[in-house]
């Protein structure tokens, strides 16, 4: 089954393109390391929760919008040997810093274990 690397980031709204650019650039290097696909989502209905929700997860503020992607990978192991190979890559290295907070970004990796 496949293996997803999941975010969820606060971006200010007015970054937007900033953050698509940011994606399209690093997209062609996560396939080029195994990755099967990259997915942004930006937050169009995000609803304030009763006990939490995505603007509480990230400490969203104003002018900021929720961001939710994942990149999918064959399975667990060409997902860690992928970033292991990334972390070794040049093109990660340095540059400009991304456009968003980083400090309230969530990830993680999960196993699907259910497709339809």
């Amino acid at each position: 089954m496949p293996f997803l690397d999941i975010t969820v980031i606060p971006v200010l709204t007015a970054n937007k393109a900033a953050y698509l650019e940011h994606s399209r650039k690093m997209t062609p290097i996560f396939k080029e390391h195994g990755a099967l696909s990259v997915t942004e989502c930006w937050g169009e209905d995000v609803p304030d929760g009763k006990v939490t929700d995505f603007k509480r997860a990230v400490a969203l503020q104003d002018g900021e919008s929720v961001a939710v992607g994942w990149i999918t990978w064959p399975d667990k192991a060409a997902r860690d040997a992928g970033w292991e190979r990334m972390m070794q890559d040049e093109r990660m290295m340095g540059g400009a810093e991304p456009p968003w907070d980083g400090k309230r970004m969530i990830f993680a990796g999960f196993e699907v274990i259910a497709q339809d």
